[in-house]
């Protein structure tokens, strides 16, 4: 256990050195293997799991879905989602931030990453509350959390990984995700009624649309229903694969996209240029994970847990708390693709030699990796919200962040006491 404490500690003080971390945790499975068995063995594993790790089928949902979600970024979709929102919701107290909740909930359907969403979305939602009179701490609040859904709602990049990690099934994960997405965005809109509630001047009411004006608002946002319905439904129909379907959503969100006259050849290279480099770096973060965690799997680090939970006679839920803690604390300094990279393959032989489903257990790591996506003293979230608005102090994006933060672990204390709302949907998947 000794060895691969050191590991820990070698791979940690690299990222604080700022090596990035798909090559500090690279740099340590490789010597880490090379040490405890020989140098050609480390070479020869290295050179294994690039090779797997670029042939492997399931792996090629990660290029198509991150150029789905590129694609619908460029669609300029998030203005119309918005709008489709605040006609809904605007009229009421507080009903911007709600509507900025709703919306970040429908364009993480369709884009699948947290920050993107909260950059989106910050240049969207946070003039018009600004305008109206809203409060620095319920605007960004409500952006900074709101962002946090792109890794919940599928399709989920960062599902995809855990799956392929876990060796389940990538449809069913998407499957259960789709009822703690809402129960998500249903908490977050009693957090805006708690902070309107304590502050009714933070968050005034906006105009009240017709019913004319809400439905011409709604049809605005047809193309991204339709395209989010043919990709879940098609695989939670079985009507065909998680990998057919993301090349389905890819080819969709391009259609999308041109039949809205965003498609230049300049904005088509740049889509193909970013989601290639995206790809390369998910890419990266995964061989070096895997090399990672190898060196991990030759230490005597699992059999040390078990041994320890055995000894503790801890129970499943006590286990699980644990981990969430453990998350909560890695959050500080890792982004969620590399946290879920380096503690899964290490965890869930642990969670699965406990009898936990390693689906419900993913919706838990998920969420509580959302968690950390706004919590002091570094929330990711937080972080791009302050470079994109930079008048706003931490501070008071803190104090925005609190009650949302709040309704996370209220969100989490559901999920761990009812397993039965993650598993419901993938138990009658086609």
């Amino acid at each position: 256990m000794s060895e691969a404490l050191i590991g820990f500690a070698a791979m940690l003080i690299l990222v604080f050195l700022r090596v990035p971390v798909a090559f500090a945790m690279a740099l340590v499975g490789l010597v880490g293997v090379g040490l405890m068995r020989n140098w050609p063995s480390a070479y020869a594993m290295a050179g294994a799991v690039v090779r797997e790790s670029g042939f492997q089928y399931l792996l090629s949902v990660v290029p198509l879905f991150v150029l789905m979600g590129n694609f619908i970024t460029q669609s300029k979709l998030s203005k119309e989602l918005y709008t489709a929102a605040y006609a809904i919701l605007g009229h009421r107290r507080g009903g911007l931030a709600m509507s900025t909740v709703v919306a970040c909930g429908g364009f993480s359907a369709v884009c699948g990453s947290s920050l993107a969403t909260a950059a989106t979305m910050s240049k969207v939602a946070y003039p018009e509350m600004r305008r109206l009179g809203y409060s620095n701490e319920l605007a960004t609040g409500s952006i900074a959390a709101g962002g946090t859904l792109g890794i919940l709602i599928p399709p989920s990049i960062v599902m995809v990984i855990y799956a392929i990690l876990t060796q389940q099934s990538i449809g069913k994960m998407f499957a259960a995700g789709i009822l703690p997405g809402l129960l998500a965005v249903g908490f977050y809109l009693l957090a805006v009624q708690y902070t309107i509630w304590r502050r009714p001047e933070s968050g005034p009411r906006g105009e009240r649309m017709t019913w004319r004006e809400r439905l011409s608002a709604l049809r605005d946002v047809w193309g991204v229903l339709v395209l989010f319905g043919v990709v879940m439904g098609g695989i939670y129909g079985g009507v065909f694969s998680s990998t057919e379907a993301a090349g389905i959503g890819a080819c969709g969100a391009f259609l999308f996209a041109w039949l809205r006259r965003r498609l230049t050849w300049a904005v088509l290279s740049s889509v193909l240029v970013e989601s290639a480099r995206t790809t390369g770096m998910l890419f990266l973060i995964l061989i070096g994970a895997l090399l990672f965690a190898n060196f991990i799997n030759f230490t005597s680090l699992p059999r040390d847990l078990l041994g320890w939970i055995d000894a503790a006679n801890l129970t499943p839920l006590m286990v699980i708390l644990i981990l969430c803690v453990i998350y909560v604390v890695l959050g500080c300094v890792l982004e969620s693709m590399s946290m879920i990279l380096l503690t899964v393959p290490v965890f869930y032989p642990l969670v699965a030699h406990m009898g936990v489903d390693l689906i419900w257990f993913g919706i838990i790591v998920v969420v509580v990796t959302e968690i950390s996506f706004i919590t002091p003293p570094v929330g990711l979230n937080v972080m791009v919200l302050k470079n994109l608005l930079p008048g706003v102090s931490m501070p008071t994006l803190y104090r925005g962040v609190t009650p949302f933060v709040v309704a996370d672990v209220l969100r989490l204390a559901v999920l761990l006491a009812f397993p039965s709302i993650s598993l419901l949907l993938p138990r009658y998947m086609g």
